[in-house]
């Protein structure tokens, strides 16, 4: 034997490894686990108002709520205008007689003016109602004005002796002091002279003038429904308002 003698050295025991199935089973869960975690928060995410959500967001108060901005104009528009009484169909029916028109302020002893008459009137549909021109105070109507005012208003009446509103009313010619008139306006915009009332201011003071202005209903083309009927005005605040009324006659 030789001087150094060899042992067999005995290994240590060997642990025993946990069977692969275990392993296995537990990859399966933590997958399964992950999957719905994710899934929870896929859905949370898609609705956060979700049962699901531990944590849901706070429901919004309606006090806070931000107040809806309304837009006030601040200019109203004026509609446009559509007459309101159009003009009759001629008809075989008999011409009423001529029925006086109320207005709302009574004429006390009017002065009667003769007209002048441009050409014939048979061709237009209205013509002047027995006793127009007249001439009256214009303090009925324009108390503060006084003396310091002269006018020309009045009615258009219709073959049934209704108010004619939405007719334009031309004022033309001239007075000492002003070259030429070109005033415009339509029946109805002056209610205080009857429905189909009209008012157009002359002048700002007495103005004296012979048959030098005249005035004419037209409709909306323009064309003339009446003749132009001159008047005159007057120096004298008994006489500073010149009321003419015309009737429909075709």
């Amino acid at each position: 034997m030789d001087a150094y003698e060899f042992s067999e050295a005995k290994e240590p025991p060997r642990k025993k490894r946990p069977s692969g199935l275990v392993w296995n089973v537990l990859t399966i869960l933590v997958l399964v686990t992950v999957l719905c975690v994710v899934s929870i928060f896929f859905l949370i995410f898609i609705d956060p108002n979700s049962n699901l959500n531990p944590f849901p967001p706070p429901t919004a108060n309606p006090a806070l709520a931000t107040a809806t901005v309304t837009v006030i104009p601040r200019f109203t528009m004026v509609p446009s205008w559509t007459p309101t009484n159009a003009l009759p169909q001629i008809t075989d029916t008999p011409e009423p007689s001529n029925t006086p028109i109320v207005i709302t302020s009574v004429i006390e002893n009017p002065t009667a003016v003769e007209p002048a008459i441009a050409g014939t009137t048979d061709q237009y549909a209205f013509m002047l109602q027995q006793g127009s021109p007249s001439a009256i105070t214009g303090a009925q109507f324009h108390p503060d004005a006084g003396c310091k005012w002269t006018g020309v208003a009045g009615q258009a009446t219709s073959l049934n002796g209704e108010a004619v509103r939405g007719l334009f009313v031309q004022l033309g010619g001239s007075i000492p002091g002003d070259d030429s008139m070109d005033n415009l306006t339509m029946t109805g915009l002056a209610p205080e002279y009857g429905p189909g009332g009209f008012e157009i201011t002359i002048s700002d003071t007495l103005v004296a003038s012979n048959s030098t202005l005249w005035i004419q209903l037209m409709d909306q083309q323009n064309l003339p429904l009446s003749d132009r009927i001159y008047f005159s005005t007057f120096d004298d605040c008994e006489k500073n308002l010149i009321i003419i009324y015309f009737d429909q006659v075709r």
